[in-house]
C-alpha cells in the first residue's frame, strides 16, 4: 500500500507527540504544519482527524486542535488493557505463526537489543510487539492495541526518559523462544508478566 501525504504527516506528528517533542496542550496549527511538510491543508486536516481518532489530539471550539492531555492516572488502565488484549491476540497468533513470521520477529527482537537511544528503542519495541501479535489476523484488536502502545509510550517518555539506558530484555528473549516452540501458554504467561512490569 502506497503511503499518502496524510499518512506521512500523521506518522511524523504522532511520533513527535509520543516522544514529547510536541507536549500536551501544544496547538497544532494547520497552516504551520502545511508549511513544515510542504502540503496542502487537505492532508493536514486528515492527519489531524486521525490524531484525534487515536487519542493524541483534541479539537476544541474556537481553540483549534491541540495535543491531548496526559493523565498520570491513566497508565494503570492502559497497562491492564494491554495485558488483556495483547495476551488475547498472542493466544490466537502463536498457532498461526509461520517460519517467515519468526524471521521477522527475530529481526525486530535484534533491533530492540541493539538500540542505542530511547527513541530508537521505543519504535523497535512497538514493532516487536506488533510483529508478535499480527498473525492473530484480527485487525480491530490490533488497531486498539496499537493505540494503547502509543499511550504507554507517551507515559514512558514523560516519566522515564532521563533514566533510560540500553540493556538486554530477558522477557523479549523468552518470548521469542516460546513462540518459536509454539508454546502458547508459556508465551502468554511471559507477555502478561512483561507488560505488568511497567505498572
Amino acid at each position: 500500500m502506497t503511503e499518502t501525504v496524510a499518512d506521512k504527516i500523521y506518522t511524523a506528528l504522532r511520533e513527535r507527540i509520543v516522544i514529547g517533542e510536541l507536549p500536551a496542550g501544544e496547538k497544532l496549527r494547520q497552516d504551520h504544519i502545511a508549511r513544515d511538510y510542504d502540503a496542502s491543508h487537505v492532508p493536514v486536516r486528515e492527519a489531524l482527524l486521525r490524531l484525534e481518532a487515536h487519542g493524541l489530539a483534541t479539537s476544541l471550539p474556537r481553540r483549534g486542535t491541540r495535543v491531548s492531555a496526559l493523565d498520570p492516572k491513566e497508565i494503570r488502565e492502559v497497562v491492564e488493557m494491554r495485558v488483556s488484549l495483547e495476551v488475547l491476540a498472542l493466544s490466537h497468533a502463536v498457532p498461526r505463526i509461520t517460519d517467515q513470521d519468526l524471521g521477522q520477529i527475530q529481526t525486530r527482537f535484534e533491533a530492540c537489543e541493539t538500540s542505542t537511544d530511547m527513541v530508537q528503542w521505543d519504535r523497535a519495541n512497538r514493532q516487536f510487539h506488533m510483529t508478535l501479535l499480527s498473525p492473530c489476523a484480527m485487525p480491530r484488536l490490533l488497531e486498539t492495541i496499537a493505540d494503547l502502545q502509543l499511550a504507554a509510550a507517551r507515559h514512558m517518555f514523560a516519566h522515564w526518559r532521563g533514566t533510560w539506558r540500553a540493556r538486554p530484555d530477558p522477557d523479549h528473549a523468552a518470548l521469542v523462544e516460546a513462540v518459536t516452540r509454539r508454546e502458547t501458554g508459556s508465551a502468554c504467561d511471559i507477555l502478561r508478566r512483561h507488560l505488568r512490569r511497567v505498572r
